[in-house]
């Protein structure tokens, strides 16, 4: 779990966001931050290839394995959170969720497929690879999706929904990081 001091906090609610001109196109590669750092919200020059920041827009909470959707979220973003948080404990299942959304089990791209259909952003499910063209390049500000041939995940406002990490397998929400090489990065547009 990502753990802010107070003034971090403050100074990241009260700092413009970066204009979508000066935010990164797209990062390649890297792994998740396990720090927020609010003096880049407002800096023109992408992070370092190898790392993917926490969004401009918010950054979810997580306790006891519940997500929470930060304040101000858009309602696609709340809708995604709750749709994971209601498949968090259901076991990997290969191919689980692909004949339909609503399965015993998921694998990786049926996790991703069920969270956003249920935010509004997917008609049917999708394999791993075919997100690898789904939406807009790059990262979203909100919900952003990394996909290649052999896997998919999540990230939501700042937390990887993810069917692989430490301890159990299938769905989860994962506050470890996780390297994004070999990735390609897609977001719906607007979010």
């Amino acid at each position: 779990m990502r753990r802010f001091t107070l003034p971090v906090l403050l100074a990241a609610a009260f700092l413009p966001a970066a204009p979508a001109s000066a935010r990164p196109a797209e990062y390649n590669g890297g792994a998740l931050p396990t720090s927020f750092d609010p003096g880049r919200l407002g800096a023109a020059t992408p992070p370092p290839a190898d790392t993917v920041d926490a969004p401009v827009a918010g950054v979810a909470t997580l306790d006891h394995g519940v997500a929470r959707a930060p304040a101000g979220a858009p309602q696609a973003v709340k809708e995604a959170i709750d749709a994971a948080n209601r498949i968090r404990h259901k076991p990997y299942v290969w191919g689980g969720g692909h004949g339909s959304f609503q399965a015993s089990g998921y694998d990786c791209s049926g996790s991703v497929s069920y969270v956003l259909h249920a935010a509004g952003l997917l008609d049917s499910p999708r394999v791993s690879g075919a997100f690898e063209s789904w939406g807009t390049k790059g990262r979203g500000d909100w919900i952003s999706v990394y996909a290649n041939g052999g896997h998919a995940y999540l990230v939501i406002a700042g937390l990887r929904f993810d069917t692989s990490g430490s301890g159990q397998s299938g769905p989860r929400w994962r506050d470890e990081s996780r390297s994004a090489r070999g990735y390609r990065v897609r977001h719906a547009r607007g979010l």
